[in-house]
């Protein structure tokens, strides 16, 4: 479970059993009637999900989020299963976490501290190591009252006036406070470092290209396909917070472009986490083309494009041109692969963009890839196509 959710010991220290539970309020709002991603987030961050409940209502209840039907319901399910904690696929206010826990007699946690707990275990850079602390602080500042009931045991103020754990909840409060002020500053140097270094880039002439997309699309595998470089990647959600960037050899531009591989979005990402990544994030928004990574064989490819399309206008990336990197063809069953390695779609009306099928794993389609690119580099420098050099 999350630390965010205060999770019970369990024994021989292996994974929390959770039972995963969803609310369906309608179409206003987004859901997975399956749960198969909170599931894969659960995985990510160190769980096991033994049971999956869907509750389905028209708003939230405002005091157990599901009703006291439902979470009754719950409460057996957690019985039935031996449970040791219960996971929401949506934010939870921190009142209604409170009242969860106490009607379930065990941590409760959301979707959205289950992310900033991953974040907490795969940051490895100094930077990415502040963000995701101050993404947590801020998250931890609205919840103190929960997390610290146990401090009503103190006395408060001068002559007992202040209440129980009065003084003890306003000094961790300015505590937090405190600390999340330092770790501002902290990342504001790192945004004026970050900005001094593309300028840099932007007077050598560098041509920038960022890797975007949805969590778990291929970002990583396609980054070391096409750089031979050894970044981190795996078949499973955020396993890259951290930029990387590299040069990439294009002979059909005559040149190097830089690559960057960035952290991948996701359904519902906590906008705190989407502004402490705000200096990763700007990789893609100062960019000159966006690889637009998809996962062809997913079944949520249209959700999860709009998802990476409403991030990048959050970030003000929404403008970069882009060239959509349909990956994983390799998973794709003999009817369903494409007829040809590259074509264009309409993307938004009047909005035209290349499109190219490649399997990162297997190598098919990266030298259309480069090709791609390298076009776009051309004709963004006007620059002559570079003929292949050959021997005789």
């Amino acid at each position: 479970m999350s630390s965010a959710a205060s999770p019970t010991p369990h024994a021989a220290g292996g994974p929390t059993r959770a039972v995963l539970v969803g609310v369906d309020l309608g179409g206003h709002a987004p859901f997975d009637p399956t749960l198969d991603e909170l599931a894969l987030l659960a995985e990510s961050a160190g769980d096991v999900a033994v049971a999956r409940i869907i509750a389905r209502r028209k708003a939230p209840d405002a005091a157990l989020f599901v009703g006291s039907g439902k979470a009754d319901e719950i409460k057996a399910m957690v019985a039935a299963t031996a449970a040791q904690g219960v996971i929401f696929d949506q934010a939870l206010s921190p009142a209604q976490q409170r009242n969860l826990e106490q009607h379930l007699g065990c941590p409760v946690a959301d979707r959205t501290s289950l992310i900033l707990d991953i974040f907490g275990q795969r940051a490895q850079s100094h930077e990415g190591k502040l963000q995701v602390e101050l993404a947590r602080l801020q998250y931890m500042a609205t919840r103190l009252v929960r997390r610290w009931s146990h401090l009503e045991r103190q006395a408060g103020g001068i002559g007992m006036r202040g209440g129980p754990g009065e003084a003890q909840i306003e000094l961790d409060r300015r505590m937090i406070g405190d600390r999340i002020k330092t770790v501002k500053d902290r990342l504001e140097k790192v945004k004026r470092q970050r900005g001094t270094q593309r300028k840099a880039r932007e007077r050598r002439g560098t041509f920038r290209v960022s890797l975007v997309g949805y969590t778990n699309a291929g970002k990583s595998t396609l980054f070391n396909a096409l750089v031979k470089a050894r970044s981190y990647a795996a078949d499973q959600l955020f396993a890259t917070l951290d930029t990387t960037t590299r040069q990439l050899w294009l002979a059909e531009a005559g040149g190097s472009v830089s690559l960057s591989d960035t952290v991948g979005f996701i359904r519902d990402l906590p906008h705190k986490l989407v502004e402490a990544f705000e200096a990763t994030l700007q990789e893609a928004a100062d960019a000159d083309l966006l690889l637009h990574v998809v996962d062809a064989a997913s079944p949520n490819l249209a959700e999860q494009m709009a998802e990476v399309e409403r991030v990048l206008a959050e970030i003000g990336a929404d403008t970069v041109p882009q060239v959509l990197v349909y990956n994983k063809c390799d998973l794709l069953d003999d009817a369903a692969q494409p007829r040809a390695d590259h074509d264009e779609v309409e993307a938004h009306p009047g909005v035209r963009r290349p499109r190219v099928f490649v399997s990162a794993r297997d190598g098919r389609g990266l030298d259309t890839l480069r090709q791609v690119i390298a076009g776009v580099v051309r004709a963004r420098l006007n620059v002559e196509p570079v003929e292949p050099v050959t021997t005789e």
